[in-house]
């Protein structure tokens, strides 16, 4: 038997880093974000030798243990012990012996979620394995819990539920960890003419957003006037974002996206780099009416709008600096686990 799970990455359209603590804790925070068909897989294979073998095979990352009730937390694969030591101590399990096997389909650091994704994805093998009384929001909060909490992991709160929801979501986040997911019921013509418009581009580097998230929340934590207000607008754009989707307003994401591409890099130092404002620059030269750094920043994906026939000349411009430009699609699923 194996037992499957897959999660969806996901793309911030807006109010990027208002989910980071203090900031969500104090004022309240609220993001636009969408799941794409870009993944993170997990497959767990009982096994019956009392050996635990966990393996990141887009990492070249392997560890072969014996079964106990909690794994070490040693910088080897962390997470996939992380999820192991938590469902052993919350479901009362005894030890188990598995070989958990995950992938993620863009490079780590890519600023799509993939750390919080792939932990999602565990979670949703292990529930189905053992058959655990799990709903969405719990397998959202408990993956939060695993990486901000056990595994000491800075990061928001946006990418735990947008791997478990899947789709459109407006999410607001609140004191005490709280957080409201609001789906959106976006129109097929509106969710196809956003595929066409937006290009995801993979700069070629990656980035620890970790330190970039850790500068955000200090400067929360001291209140900084020019961080502070930053986020308020990026609530704000979340809000304008919302209701252009909705709406059918296309022509105005650019601009929105551009706005909060402003604020966003008022937020911490790191967020862009000389490199990043390069290639923000020359594709609105070609065309882009706006755009982002995807996640945290410093590096990753990078994401534009590119209306009317624009697409094929940012494209080539993007190009010209050596990343990649992905072709994706965005998805309603959200996580999913299965036997075979």
């Amino acid at each position: 038997m194996l037992i499957r799970a897959k999660a969806p990455l996901r793309i911030g359209l807006a109010g990027g880093g208002t989910d980071v603590s203090p900031y969500a804790d104090i004022y309240g925070g609220a993001i636009l974000n969408a799941t794409i068909n870009l993944y993170a897989s997990a497959t767990i294979e009982p096994l019956d030798n009392g050996k635990i073998i966990l393996d990141a095979i887009d990492l070249g990352e392997r560890v072969e243990l014996n079964s106990a009730k909690e794994l070490q937390i040693n910088g080897q694969l962390d997470i996939l012990k992380g999820v192991y030591n938590r469902i052993v101590k919350d479901f009362n399990q005894a030890p188990l012996s598995f070989r958990l096997t995950t992938s993620v389909d863009v490079p780590k650091g890519s600023g799509l979620g993939s750390s919080s994704t792939i932990t999602v994805a565990i979670l949703g093998a292990f529930a189905e394995w053992l058959n655990l009384p799990l709903g969405e929001y719990d397998i959202a909060r408990l993956a939060f819990d695993i990486e901000r909490k056990d595994l000491k992991m800075a990061g928001g709160r946006q990418d735990q539920y947008a791997a478990t929801f899947g789709g459109f979501n407006f999410m607001e986040f609140y004191a005490d960890e709280k957080v409201i997911v609001n789906p959106l019921r976006v129109k097929s013509d509106y969710v196809n003419e956003l595929e066409f418009n937006i290009l995801l581009y993979y700069t070629g580097t990656s980035r620890l957003s970790a330190q970039i998230i850790e500068k955000q929340s200090d400067n929360f934590q001291k209140k900084s006037k020019k961080s502070v207000e930053a986020a308020h607008k990026l609530k704000e754009q979340a809000v304008m974002m919302k209701e252009a989707i909705l709406m059918g307003q296309l022509h105005q994401i650019g601009e929105i996206l551009d706005m909060g591409w402003y604020y966003k890099k008022q937020t911490a130092k790191s967020i862009s780099n000389p490199l990043i404002d390069e290639i923000y620059d020359a594709a609105l030269k070609a065309g882009a009416t706006g755009g982002k750094i995807s996640g945290a920043g410093g590096g990753g994906f990078m994401m534009f709008f590119a209306p009317k026939n624009n697409r094929y000349a940012v494209m080539k411009v993007l190009n010209s600096y050596g990343g990649e430009v992905r072709a994706f699609n965005f998805t309603e699923e959200g996580m999913h686990a299965w036997k075979i």
